[in-house]
Order: structure tokens, then C-alpha cells, then sequence
């Protein structure tokens, strides 16, 4: 059926666990899904911008868009920052310390990390704070702690950030590969080549090496 290899391996973890049920219920004696073999997955390189793809991208949001304050602070502190598309959601107010620049990011298994900001996502996430998020906060009866909001107030969900990065990047005709993850791995890709250090490069993205080193080759 010509499927991804996530979805091959999805499908024979269900069939393994279908026939186990089956076994467990006295329905077979013999089991054929042990038989399976287990799909390989490999790992997939997200694409990376070039730095004029980036320039581009970062000022998509225009000023006639109705929300264009807070989707230029967006897609500026998912790439200043390197951080996943759950943790730009999760970022809250008390998490910005922009006198220091830096945020304070939850990354995964709840651990934290202190990641560094330049002065352009500084701006764009000031000039968001006081001109529109009060206004979307207003919208609900108990605003949330997030620092980007939705439309109706809420904190803005993954799926509508993905969006938000598709919409922009077919506006500016960059490819349709193009994700929050791109723009993590090529933050992480042009700051070594511009000479960062690995190993600090590793911690602000709060990740294990092995991909950075792959696309650094």
C-alpha cells in the first residue's frame, strides 16, 4: 500500500496485540503475527531554510493580517530559540526574563532549560505583549498563563501553530515540508556553521547530538 514506515510499524504493533488478545482468549493456540518481522524506521532530516528562506519566512506576517503581532513573535521565537512546537506553546509569561535574554523552556519528561534570545524576537514578543495579547486575553473569563493566545483567548494548541508555519510558508512559496521542526533543525544547522559549538548547541535545543552532527557533515 506504499505506507510511511511510522505507519507500517503502527500497524503491525496492532496486529501483534490483536492476535494476543486472541491467544489470551483461547480463540488460536498459534500465534503468526511473532512472525512479522519489525519495520525498521529511520530516521527522516527535516528541511533546512537557507538563511534568505528564513529572512523571508520570519517577516510573512504582514501588517494587514489580524493577528500579525503575535504570529511574527511566534515564528520568531520558535526559530531564535530552536525550541519544539510544544514548548513555544507551553511558554508562559513568568517564563521570560527579555531584560536577561532568555525564557525559561519545559522541555520533555518535564525537564527545564534556559535557552538565550536575540534582541529581534525580544522586540516582536514586547510589542505582542503590549499591543494584542491583553486584548485576546479579554476574550476568556479565566486567561490562560500562555504567553501565545488564540483567537478566543485560549493558549495556542500545536496543531494551530503548525498551521500558522504552513500558512506563512506557502505565502513567502517556500516548500510545503516545512514545519516547526525545520525551523528548529535549521536554527540548530546555522549556528554551526556560523562556528557554534556543538555540545552548547545540544543543550539550548535540550537534545542528544547524533542528528546535529549528521546534518553538520
Amino acid at each position: 500500500q506504499e505506507l510511511a514506515p511510522s505507519s507500517i510499524s503502527r500497524n503491525i504493533v496492532a496486529i501483534r496485540t490483536f492476535f494476543k488478545f486472541l491467544q489470551l482468549e483461547g480463540l488460536i493456540r498459534e500465534n503468526p503475527a511473532e512472525l512479522i518481522a519489525t519495520q525498521k524506521m529511520w530516521e527522516r532530516i527535516p528541511s533546512i531554510l537557507t538563511t534568505q528562506q528564513v529572512n523571508d519566512f520570519l517577516n510573512a506576517p504582514r501588517k494587514s493580517d489580524q493577528y500579525c503581532l503575535r504570529d511574527r513573535a511566534l515564528l520568531e521565537v520558535l526559530y531564535a530559540t530552536g525550541c519544539r512546537a510544544s514548548e513555544v506553546c507551553g511558554l508562559r509569561v513568568r517564563d521570560l526574563s527579555l531584560a536577561e535574554r532568555y525564557i525559561r523552556c519545559q522541555g520533555k519528561g518535564g525537564k527545564q532549560r534556559l535557552v538565550p534570545i536575540g534582541s529581534t524576537a525580544i522586540a516582536a514578543i514586547e510589542l505582542y505583549a503590549e499591543s494584542l495579547r491583553g486584548k485576546l486575553a479579554a476574550k476568556n473569563s479565566h486567561p490562560p498563563e500562555e504567553l501565545f493566545l488564540s483567537r478566543s483567548g485560549r493558549a495556542l494548541d500545536r496543531i494551530q501553530l503548525w498551521r500558522l508555519v504552513k500558512f506563512y510558508a506557502k505565502r513567502v512559496g517556500i516548500s510545503d515540508e516545512v514545519s516547526p521542526h525545520s525551523l528548529r533543525h535549521s536554527f540548530a544547522t546555522h549556528l554551526l556553521a556560523g562556528g557554534a559549538d556543538l555540545r552548547l548547541v545540544q543543550e539550548m535545543l535540550g537534545q542528544k547530538a547524533s542528528r546535529l552532527e549528521l546534518t553538520s557533515k
